[in-house]
């Protein structure tokens, strides 16, 4: 056997998964190579190492903490969310109401329908632009959610 083929093989050795044939051929290799000796004794001081690890449980205070956290962004999510949808519906059918009753009234001159319709349509378009804008940079902004507001 040869030392690639025991690296290969250490993990397995070590959780004893290895083939009573493999395993006999890793202990002869094992009794004739000090530096394949000294790397499993490496591997397993590792393991043992690394079995000995826990994670900290948090404690209750620290989740009641992260769950009021979650509670408070979604209930301000969703209320932002809401007024802004409001807003926008009540804007439009004002903007609508407005543009309608002009296009109507024959006393209003036709300059000033296309100005009013143009500056209306310019509004919406920069809105669009915007909420693009915002859209696609919040998906790419790797820091966004890093640095605090």
């Amino acid at each position: 056997m040869s030392c690639n083929e025991f690296n290969r093989m250490a993990g397995a050795y070590l959780d004893g998964e290895l083939p009573e044939e493999e395993r006999r051929r890793f202990e002869e290799h094992l009794a004739s190579c000090d530096a394949c000796r000294t790397e499993l004794a490496e591997l397993k001081r590792l393991t043992e190492d690394l079995n000995m690890m826990r994670f900290k449980e948090p404690g209750d205070e620290e989740l009641q903490r992260y769950w009021a956290g979650v509670y408070n962004r979604l209930e301000r999510g969703i209320g932002w969310i809401l007024l802004s949808a409001g807003a926008i519906l009540t804007l439009c059918y004002g903007a609508f109401k407005i543009v309608e009753e002009m296009i109507r009234d024959p006393a209003i001159s036709v300059i000033l329908k296309v100005g009013v319709c143009a500056l209306i349509a310019g509004l919406v378009v920069l809105f669009v632009s915007l909420l693009r804008e915002r859209l696609v940079v919040r998906k790419v902004d790797r820091y966004s959610r890093e640095v605090e507001r």
